[in-house]
């Protein structure tokens, strides 16, 4: 009779090879955006900036934006009222070059979200052919922009997103923020978000998400996902709902970020979504079991399996491990990330479950969801705007 532990190795066996598979297909087949051809045609291109006490990263990221090599785009940053000189540095830029210009963000609305307000309101000001939307943290590199518009061209998409190169310094960015190319590379076939309809394979990555505006527009823009915290997922869903053309790339160095520098940023920062991203409690409590069980319970049976004398072991929890390892190896390696990282996904597995306890216990009212010492809520009493 099959024992408990030998259903659950076979599960794990079998859940780890499809990763593979899925994590191989991938790395051949996904978009890099160093590959993407320059521009057919040079339509004129709206980047979108919402800016919110930015002042370490503001002007880095603003002169990256100046050195773009596309020929026709304007650069505007919307400010909510920063109190740190985000707007000053912004404004001397915008008075130096023609193409770049400062707003002032409006107070927030009942019913949305600050970041997702922001950007409504950044939409209102374009006039680019394409909007591009990114965040103050995110590096242009100077052919970027051109690689993005050339790369919308290639696959005619109504979105494009793309995953910026992570940089990653810190033990805790390390251990964590490179888990989001995980699920992407790992889990969500990338032939399958490009040619079916079907909702279930769609992502995006609010970091940077370009649409036509048309497209935009179609969909409802940020007044139809207000009040949502994952709108760039939702956009994406809603792409091919409307039967337009969602596409993705890998940044690969021509777009990055650091979106984090700090064990306290990378637990808020992931809590505040997680469980948006589950959609349910219970679907995040059995996500969380399924990445125990695949990436602790071989460890645990490796170390403790002698006791109970199991015929499979070593053999079976030691391929388990190098299974696991192996899969979060390649997909470190594919989106620039440290390769040896990969051998402490025990470690990152725990961490993602202390960041899936915080959401919980928001979702039950201990506490936030908090971002930057506020409250993301719609129809908070705070004004600013929650930015990633």
């Amino acid at each position: 009779m099959m024992t408990v532990l030998t259903a659950l190795a076979l599960f794990a066996t079998t859940a780890l090879v499809v990763i593979l598979s899925i994590t191989i297909l991938n790395v051949l087949t996904f978009p890099r955006l160093s590959d993407a051809p320059y521009p057919k045609s040079e339509v004129r291109v709206s980047v979108l900036v919402p800016a919110r006490n930015e002042v370490e990263v503001i002007d880095r990221t603003m002169q990256h934006l100046r050195n773009q090599d596309y020929p026709d785009y304007e650069v505007i940053i919307l400010d909510d009222g920063s109190t740190d000189g985000t707007a000053e540095i912004a404004g001397a830029v915008a008075n130096r070059d023609p193409r770049f210009s400062l707003i002032a963000g409006r107070p927030l609305p009942d019913g949305w979200l600050g970041k997702n307000w922001a950007c409504h309101q950044l939409s209102r000001a374009a006039s680019g052919e394409i909007l591009i939307f990114t965040d103050a943290d995110v590096i242009w590199t100077p052919t970027a922009l051109s690689r993005v518009v050339g790369e919308m061209q290639k696959g005619n998409a109504d979105l494009q997103t793309v995953w910026p190169t992570q940089i990653t310094e810190t033990w805790s960015e390390r251990l964590v923020v490179p888990l989001m190319a995980f699920v992407i590379i790992g889990y969500l076939p990338n032939l399958l978000v490009h040619h079916t309809p079907w909702a279930v394979f769609a992502a995006a990555m609010g970091q940077c998400l370009a649409f036509r505006r048309d497209a935009y527009h179609t969909i409802g823009g940020h007044r139809a996902v207000q009040d949502n915290v994952l709108d760039d997922v939702t956009f994406a869903k809603q792409i091919k709902a409307h039967g337009l053309k969602l596409r993705v790339a890998d940044g690969d160095h021509v777009i990055l970020c650091r979106m984090y520098h700090r064990w306290a940023e990378v637990r808020d920062g992931f809590a505040k979504n997680i469980l948006a991203g589950h959609g349910s409690v219970a679907f995040l409590l059995v996500s969380w079991a399924f990445h125990w069980l695949l990436w602790l319970l071989p460890w645990l049976w490796l170390a403790l399996g002698w006791l109970g004398g199991h015929p499979y072991w070593p053999t079976w929890p030691l391929g388990l491990i190098i299974l696991g390892v192996g899969v979060r190896a390649l997909t470190a390696a594919f989106s620039h990330q440290r390769i040896q990282d990969a051998l402490w996904m025990p470690v990152s597995t725990l961490l993602m479950a202390v960041i899936a306890a915080r959401s919980i216990g928001w979702h039950y009212g201990y506490g936030g969801p908090e971002w930057r010492g506020r409250s993301i809520h719609p129809q908070s009493d705070d004004r600013g705007t929650q930015t990633e």
